[in-house]
């Protein structure tokens, strides 16, 4: 079934107005979240809002919660969320790293006693629209095993980074540093459908099919074994231990651990003013003959095209907007799941 993007966001909104959230920062939320569904990201979007609106419910997100500057030098600067909305929070952070970017050229902001803030591109993509390159990476719950470990030892990690380009669509990496993200999992056992063996690891470490056991007898694996595990142990010292939020085992999760209870999510955004080593154009030109001298690289027998990360992302876009977000069975559980909770009948916004 589809939905048109403005519609799924007024849904966002009045679910969440209706809990005490604030329409502004409602809004935020909704543009955040749908954002990432146009961009397929199915994950992380809109499906969970029902987890979001649990925890607002219990008093784990703060309906009330004022997140702001505790600490700052010209370079950077640290937020406290206040438990509010991840997305809330994160906005700030990102917003606070560019400003700190164009008085030093590079710009920090770490986060600590926030939330799971949903995909770390849409941060990184804020940079984008002021032609800085932007890198968004939070810290998580552990679900992530390492190698030798049984069991979870760091949290998934995401990582995103974005640049931008002149006549060419903006690059943008967003991933997690386990092989999937834990959403993929998720969405295999509501379906009940196998995965891949190289997922998920079972109580005892070993590779299973199974995706029903995760999270509570088995771990994601790392992506490319110990250098997804390493590169996840940087982002959590600059989103975690950096920072003075939760790490490791002390970060909650938002969508399984007491709804009363704050998470204690870290994160770290940092923005990078290219106009402080070169001009903005020229920056871009560059980045636009890289794209260029990539995409007309030989293919390989049967390819007809070399992507660069975000290219499907931008064109699903661009697509959802002509034709409407077309939602995978589970987003649209849950959100007349959610729907049914709060009063709000999903079904009118569904084509």
């Amino acid at each position: 079934m589809k939905v048109h993007a403005k519609e799924l966001e007024q849904f966002v909104i009045e679910t969440l107005t209706k809990v005490g959230i604030s329409e502004t920062d409602a809004r935020t939320t909704a543009e955040v979240l749908v954002t990432t569904d146009t961009w397929g990201t199915f994950t992380h979007g809109v499906k969970n809002l029902r987890g979001y609106v649990r925890r607002i419910k219990g008093g784990g997100i703060r309906t009330r919660a004022v997140p702001k500057v505790v600490a700052e030098g010209p370079a950077w600067a640290l937020v406290d969320g206040d438990s509010a909305l991840g997305m809330i929070t994160s906005t700030l952070a990102m917003r606070t790293a560019m400003a700190k970017a164009k008085n030093s050229g590079i710009g920090y902001a770490g986060v600590r006693n926030s939330c799971h803030f949903g995909a770390a591109g849409y941060y990184a993509v804020m940079a984008v629209k002021e032609d800085m390159i932007g890198i968004a990476m939070c810290n998580d719950v552990p679900s992530v095993t390492a190698p030798g470990a049984r069991g979870p030892v760091l949290g998934s990690n995401p990582f995103a980074f974005a640049v931008p380009a002149g006549k060419e669509k903006p690059i943008i990496l967003d991933m997690a540093t386990s092989t999937v993200a834990g959403g993929k999992v998720f969405a295999a056992a509501a379906l009940e459908k196998k995965i891949p063996d190289h997922w998920v690891v079972d109580a005892d470490g070993l590779p299973t099919t199974d995706p029903t056991g995760y999270p509570h007898t088995g771990a994601l694996t790392p992506m490319a074994g110990h250098k997804g595990y390493g590169f996840a142990l940087f982002i959590e010292t600059l989103s975690g231990v950096l920072t003075g939020a939760a790490i490791t085992q002390h970060v909650l999760s938002w969508s399984f651990d007491d709804p009363s209870l704050r998470t204690g999510h870290g994160a770290a955004f940092i923005a990078i003013d290219v106009k402080a080593m070169m001009s903005g154009d020229k920056f871009k030109q560059r980045v636009d003959q890289m794209i260029q001298e990539l995409h007309e690289l030989p293919k390989a027998k049967g390819s007809e095209r070399i992507f660069l990360p975000g290219e499907m992302e931008w064109e699903r876009r661009e697509k959802a907007f002509v034709d409407g977000i077309e939602l995978p069975e589970d987003v649209i559980m849950s959100l007349r799941a959610l729907g049914e909770e709060v009063g709000l009948d999903v079904n009118r916004i569904l084509r």
